[in-house]
Formats: structure tokens, C-alpha cells, sequence
């Protein structure tokens, strides 16, 4: 399996027979370098949506048109780009799963907020997610954006996930030490991911107060387009 960050909140996860995209920012991400484009979208099998926010589906209609991939996410938001945008979706909700291929995924719970921009107005997307990816026995428990909250451990009860991707940055969302303190309260993690950090100077620039917390062992800082294998 390869976990590969494209940046803030984005990943390209490669597990078992599929090839999934989770909340592509590509054009206009700054730690995103724009001529490693195709080499992010090649292969592609799934696109999984976490919430409407720009800077989680600003690509996604296009990269779902330019390579024929579903996108998984909200219903509410699914009907909409279905019905408005012409493209393949499936919409599902809180604590239902969907089996793409040998994968997996469960949709969970997560606190924050979900718009876009729609003809210069706040169009409100459904609700904010995250999501529970299971394949190769391993869990993957992706917080999208969120604080901490106690659901978190009913999340850990029921999957059991010994790998996080846990949105850490601050001001938006969970900080490094509120993530550290969700890490050791609430789950088990073999290995951590920290992302939607070092994008802008509002957001933590590192992980050093997570590492701290939780050891050099456990804390896998990832380096954009740098595929962690587990």
C-alpha cells in the first residue's frame, strides 16, 4: 500500500486493485508542484469527497471528466454534481460503507463546516465527513477536517484503525497538540500523518509538537509526492 500527499488536505492512496484520490487540490495548492499533475492522476479508480470547502473539491470535476472516475462522497453534494455537472457519483452518509473493489470504505463523522462558492454565493454542501478505508488488513482512519471529538472513540471502538491521516494545521482545524491529545486518547496508530499543514503562514509549519507527543516512531511527517509505503 502507498500513501502519497498531494498537499494540505489531498492524497492518492494505492490499495489493493484500486487507485484512490481523496479531496484532490491540485491547481492553485502551493505545495503542490504543477508539472507532477498526471503522475498524481495516473491510474486513477475512485475520487472520495470529505466536504464541499475549495480547497478539498476545486479539481474534482475536472479530474472526474478527464479520467472517467467515479467520485464518492455526501449525498447531498453527489445529487448536485450528478444532476448539475454530468458526472458519476455515488452519495452516501454517516456510518454507511461502500465496496469499491477488494476496498472498504465507511464514511464517519467529523466536525467543521461544508460550502462552496456558487454564482458569488455560499452554497451550503451537506455535511462534513471523514473517512474509515480498509484493505491489505490494514485501517485507515482519514479525519478529514475536524476538531477533536468525542465520536472519535466510537470510530476507534467499531474500525479499529492502526493507520491515521489526521488534518492538524490549526486555525481551520485540529492543531498539532489537539491532534496529539485525540492520537493518544482515542486511538492506537501504528502510524500518523499529519496534513492540511505548511500550506499558508496562518497554518503550523511542522509536526514537531505531535512528534514529541507521540514519538519519531509513530509520526511519519510526509513529503509531497513522496509515496509512504506501509
Amino acid at each position: 500500500m502507498k500513501i502519497i500527499w498531494l498537499g494540505h488536505g489531498s492524497f492518492r492512496i494505492e490499495i489493493e486493485d484500486r487507485v484512490m484520490l481523496i479531496d484532490p487540490w491540485l491547481n492553485g495548492n502551493p505545495l503542490f508542484p504543477a508539472e507532477k499533475r498526471q503522475e498524481a492522476l495516473q491510474g486513477i479508480t475512485d475520487i472520495l469527497i470529505s466536504h464541499g470547502h475549495f480547497d478539498h473539491t476545486n479539481d474534482t470535476i475536472e479530474i472526474a471528466k478527464e479520467t472517467n472516475a467515479p467520485i464518492y462522497g455526501i449525498a447531498d453534494l453527489m445529487s448536485y454534481w450528478e444532476e448539475s455537472e454530468g458526472v458519476t457519483t455515488t452519495g452516501f452518509n454517516k456510518g454507511g460503507t461502500v465496496n469499491l473493489g477488494n476496498v472498504k470504505v465507511t464514511m464517519v463523522n467529523a466536525v467543521h463546516s461544508s460550502s462552496m462558492m456558487k454564482n458569488g454565493q455560499i452554497m451550503y454542501t451537506g455535511a462534513e465527513a471523514g473517512f474509515v478505508i480498509e484493505g491489505e488488513n490494514n485501517t485507515i482512519y482519514f479525519s478529514g477536517d475536524t476538531d477533536v471529538m468525542a465520536d472519535m472513540e466510537i470510530i476507534n471502538d467499531l474500525h479499529k484503525p492502526n493507520i491515521g491521516i489526521l488534518s492538524c494545521g490549526g486555525h481551520f482545524t485540529m492543531d498539532m497538540k489537539r491532534a496529539a491529545y485525540a492520537a493518544k486518547k482515542y486511538f492506537n496508530f501504528e502510524k500518523l500523518i499529519p496534513c492540511h499543514y505548511k500550506t499558508f503562514p496562518l497554518l503550523e509549519q511542522n509536526a514537531d509538537v505531535l512528534t514529541e507527543e507521540l514519538g519519531s516512531n509513530i509520526v511519519v511527517e510526509p513529503e509531497v509526492m513522496s509515496p509512504i509505503e506501509i
